[in-house]
């Protein structure tokens, strides 16, 4: 319900009208489903957190990551943080929050202090996924597997058997190189090194 925070404004609500058999209805507030709600909320948690951003804060939508180089600056961050939500009335859930970490899982990543590795829950559906039977199997797969490209050296090379297979009007034939290109990426997920974060030194 993070949208509900934004209040849309007195001349655009005409704009989310909806009619039922009872009457005709207009959002106050930003309501999930629109095209401009992610972009709107995100424009607020930057300005919010405009001066922590890339310094200690990392934030995307409600997802927000605190992170330090010690245990004592990282308690004044979380409480700068914490502060800053509360002063623009917006609250974080208990429930989800982890504090105090080594370690985290962002965005589909798991992010320790040494770099960036891949969610072991996601690599686990990658190593369980059969063979595909047609394209849009076979495209999902791909699609799946390139959100953690960037972990595998030459990883376009490593695909070209699978992704001529997605050529227009030419037969769907998985054959053994296809297969075997599949299988090898499947293994080089369990293999794939960290990220290091960048050090300018």
């Amino acid at each position: 319900m993070v949208y509900n925070f934004l209040r849309i404004e007195e001349g655009d609500k005409h704009f989310t009208s909806f009619r039922t058999k009872y009457c005709s209805y207009e959002y106050l507030v930003m309501p999930f489903g629109l095209t401009n709600s992610p972009a709107s909320f995100q424009n607020l948690v930057n300005d919010i957190f405009a001066d922590f951003l890339d310094f200690f804060v990392v934030a995307s939508l409600d997802d927000i990551m605190v992170f330090s180089s010690s245990e004592e600056e990282h308690f004044k961050h979380v409480a700068f943080v914490l502060h800053r939500l509360r002063d623009n009335n917006l609250f974080a859930k208990a429930s989800k929050c982890v504090f105090h970490t080594s370690s985290v899982q962002y965005l589909g990543y798991v992010v320790p202090s040494d770099g960036l590795k891949m969610d072991s829950s996601k690599v686990q559906q990658i190593l369980n996924w059969p063979q595909p039977k047609n394209i849009k199997a076979l495209q999902s797969f791909l699609g799946f597997a390139n959100f953690y490209r960037f972990f595998i050296k030459n990883y376009f090379k490593k695909i070209t058997a699978l992704t001529s297979l997605l050529a227009k009007d030419s037969p769907f034939i998985f054959n053994e190189e296809a297969l075997s290109q599949f299988q090898k990426l499947k293994e080089e997920f369990t293999t794939s090194p960290i990220i290091s974060h960048f050090s300018p030194s």
